[in-house]
């Protein structure tokens, strides 16, 4: 494969940045299979942006001869108290992530964090050297690649978040780090630190993060996010339970800009040349119609050929169709079920 078909890959939706372009450009033609990862926190049930997005853009790197690694950050998860902190939550929860990329990525290398530090002898070592080249302001400034803000309260394992976040970088000799946008602070500080230690910069690759289903907020759309169950639409939601929220999604007629609908179309159903988009519709309002491009569906959109609740309904249906089985192929039985809920 050329250099410009991997470029294409790497670059399309929903990467909205590379840092830099011709740095990865320049790492395409000099390295045959660059290292690549993309880290999560176990932080409950997947939905639509945690696996599917983000497992999606990573078949994207496989397909452009990256070498993936989908790094389960158990520790990092205990640290910012997802799962109630709860060291056997968290160890059970994390098989359910190891099957569920496995099923969406299954080219993708699955590394538990645990397992990383006690294999990398240097881990600790190298973590604390990388702190010394990290002021306590800029800790503070990083805290929000937790989504959090420090407070009075703030327990100080919270602060070793994003040092170990960059000492994980180093531990896998990585040539990519891939994110969303909330984490682009911290691939900064590793880009700005890592020269001077001597140490391997690699290449940042942040995407969109896939927004909530709800009426964005201060001209904002927010993620999907597990804290709000219906702005969301999880992994092991039923088919009715996806019609459900998709028909309650924020969709103004004619509106484009930050449209969670159009996005969910962007992302999950025109991912190449051979997707289209069919929606159902009776006769006496046009009948059915297929879309074979993401521009089509939005001009139509716009001008107000298409009414959002035939909107909603064909992207309802498309996201059953990808969705379907890959829910299918992922165990989850009562018991995991009732211990993410009970500790989300």
């Amino acid at each position: 494969m050329d250099t410009d078909t991997k470029m294409k890959l790497v670059m399309r939706p929903p990467t909205d940045e590379i840092i830099t372009v011709n740095e990865l450009r320049t790492l395409f033609e000099t390295c045959d299979t660059p290292r690549h990862y993309i880290g999560l926190e176990i932080s409950g049930f997947l939905h639509l942006g945690s696996l599917l997005s983000t497992g999606f853009k990573i078949n994207d790197m496989i397909s452009a001869g990256v070498h993936c690694i989908v790094f389960l950050a158990d520790w990092h998860t205990v640290i910012n108290d997802k799962l109630g902190g709860n060291w056997d939550t968290v160890s059970r929860v994390s098989g359910y992530y190891k099957d569920a990329f496995k099923v969406v990525c299954p080219g993708a290398e699955i590394i538990l964090g645990s397992d990383l530090y006690e294999q990398r002898h240097t881990y600790w070592s190298d973590m604390i050297k990388f702190t010394k080249r990290m002021s306590l302001k800029r800790a503070r400034r990083a805290l929000t690649i937790m989504g959090r803000k420090e407070t009075d309260e703030t327990d100080l394992a919270k602060f070793l978040y994003p040092p170990m976040q960059a000492a994980d970088i180093h531990a896998m000799n990585l040539d990519i780090v891939h994110s969303g946008t909330d984490q682009r602070k911290i691939h900064m500080l590793v880009r700005e630190i890592f020269p001077k230690m001597g140490w391997k910069v690699p290449v940042a690759v942040h995407h969109k993060l896939l927004p909530g289903l709800s009426a964005p907020q201060k001209g904002t759309v927010g993620k999907m996010s597990k804290s709000a169950p219906d702005s969301g639409i999880f992994m092991h939601d039923t088919d009715s339970d996806i019609r459900r929220k998709i028909s309650k999604a924020w969709c103004p007629a004619g509106m484009t800009e930050q449209n969670p609908l159009l996005e969910l179309a962007s992302v999950l159903v025109f991912r190449d040349d051979s997707s289209h988009l069919t929606i159902n519709r009776p006769s006496k309002f046009g009948g059915d119609i297929s879309y074979t491009d993401y521009d089509s569906l939005v001009s139509d959109f716009a001008a107000k050929k298409l009414h959002p609740a035939d909107l909603k309904q064909g992207i309802a249906q498309a996201l059953i169709d990808v969705m379907g089985p890959i829910r299918d192929a992922i165990p989850m039985d009562d018991i995991l079920a009732d211990t993410i809920k009970n500790s989300v």
